[in-house]
């Protein structure tokens, strides 16, 4: 059997057990006991532990990802991060590869704007080679230059891709539009000049800054008990350093809002981004604004926006926004893709109902219904061991407490409809920020009220030996 089928069929057999853990092991949020597990060299882990079947499940983080990156050299996070599977300790990375599948560990790590994210998922009985293939893994990556020459090829091959892929581009030129000058702006894939100027030693020294006790979260689902966990969260992370050298990172908010960017694509349908200033979750107003958010286009088929733009005039099939909310910023953001003939009138049925939604709040039956959708779907997230521990790591990273799951209903109970009214004013009267991309009539780019319209242009293939900037 060859390296990539015996990964399937190990990936496979933990996706089994854990299937089975959707119907017999996810708790409700109710009758979920977390546990606030602190080991004797003083890390911090929340655990459930849950004895059903013999499956454990680790997500952890550590503040400080693509936001570290050098101005010039955005991508080094994002390559750390990918490789650091890709060989460790004594193991190169056939050796390593081999080693996760011979027992079913599942391993994976993820870049982000703020936190590099892990997750670990492995059998009962194979916890202890688990728990140290990641200690080799975050202490000991090796960094090979076979391997890191391998990943670079990846990253450029991807970043090909997404030079002419609509939906890559309008976010690449939202991000790059609303945060120059700040981190947030730079791609986190890096780009194509500086992704070939990445070096071992910038690898190194990422991990080396970003990894560290002091800026770690961990959660533990599963089949271990409290002690047991204490034991492997100091073996695993016990010899990191106890404190991050990270750069710092100033606050920021969306610039640019009110202006339209048009890139003109070559490509059937219109992608269209908008976006502009969210609220905080540590903000007061969040669960107000939380409910706001669900009428207007986070309730999939219930929302204002999927209504008017799909059920009353079919212009797209699918719109959404979100609030996302980071370590130095809080946002809005919406997708949607339509006709070209019909962009013009999507984007003022968006920020028509926005406006609407902003000026005049949500009826009393939106409000009711979207209140007891959230307090009903949070338990439906809740379904497996992964999902519970992504969970907790959340609530960890978003300062909530080890009892926000006991509290959540009370809290969107506590909203008014006098607090949703208030609450939509303040977040949807700031003004949108829209990056278009296809061959889109009935817009085109405009000025904002504080700068002078730019046209984004798609960038052609690069030529051999020219490597075009991208985002």
């Amino acid at each position: 059997m060859n390296a990539s089928l015996r990964r399937a069929a190990a990936r496979g057999l933990v996706t089994l057990v854990a299937g089975a853990a959707i119907a017999l092991a996810a708790l409700p949020a109710r009758a979920m006991t977390i546990e606030r597990v602190v080991s004797p060299l003083g890390i911090e882990a929340w655990l459930v532990s849950d004895r059903t079947l013999p499956l454990i499940a680790v997500e952890f983080a550590f503040r400080g990802s693509a936001d570290q990156d050098p101005p010039d050299k955005p991508g080094i996070a994002n390559m750390a991060t990918s490789l650091l599977d890709d060989g460790a300790g004594p193991f190169d990375a056939n050796a390593f590869h081999d080693r996760l599948e011979r027992k079913a560990i599942e391993l994976s790590f993820r870049a982000g704007r703020d936190y590099l994210r892990g997750t670990l998922r492995t059998l009962a009985e194979n916890r202890d080679e688990a728990f140290d293939d990641l200690r080799l893994a975050l202490t000991e990556p090796r960094f090979d230059a076979a391997a890191v020459e391998r990943m670079r090829a990846q990253v450029i091959s991807r970043l090909r891709r997404e030079i002419l892929s609509p939906n890559d581009m309008a976010s690449r030129n939202w991000w790059a539009t609303a945060f120059p000058d700040h981190p947030y702006g730079q791609p986190v894939d890096g780009t194509f000049e500086s992704v070939p100027k990445i070096t071992i030693d910038d690898l190194r020294s990422y991990t080396r800054r970003a990894f560290a006790r002091d800026n770690l979260k961990i959660a533990v689902v599963g089949d271990i008990d409290a002690a047991t966990a204490a034991q492997l969260i100091d073996r695993t992370f016990g010899a990191l350093p106890a404190k991050a050298e990270l750069k710092p990172v100033a606050p920021v908010v969306p610039q640019e809002l009110g202006r339209r960017i048009v890139i003109h694509l070559d490509v059937p349908q219109a992608v269209v981004n908008f976006g502009g200033p969210g609220i905080a979750r540590s903000d007061p107003d969040f669960m107000a604004a939380y409910i706001v958010n669900h009428i207007l286009g986070g309730g999939a088929f219930s929302s204002r926006l999927y209504i008017e733009v799909r059920e009353k005039r079919g212009l797209a099939y699918g719109i959404s926004d979100s609030l996302l909310w980071l370590d130095r910023t809080a946002l809005l953001l919406g997708h949607t893709a339509t006709r070209a003939d019909a962009t013009g009138e999507t984007i003022e049925l968006i920020e028509r109902e926005i406006n609407r939604l902003a000026e005049d709040g949500p009826t009393e039956a939106e409000f009711v219904k979207a209140k007891s959708y959230l307090k009903g779907a949070f338990a439906l997230g809740l379904d497996t061991s992964n999902r519970i521990a992504s969970q907790l790591l959340q609530m960890q990273l978003d300062n909530l407490g080890i009892d926000y799951m006991e509290r959540r209903a009370g809290l969107i109970d506590a909203v008014t409809l006098a607090d949703a009214k208030r609450v939509a004013k303040r977040l949807l009267a700031g003004g949108l920020l829209i990056t278009v991309v296809g061959r889109p009539q009935g817009v085109s780019s405009s000025e904002s009220a504080g700068g002078a319209s730019q046209l984004a242009k798609p960038r052609e293939t690069p030529a051999a030996g020219r490597e075009p900037e991208q985002r």
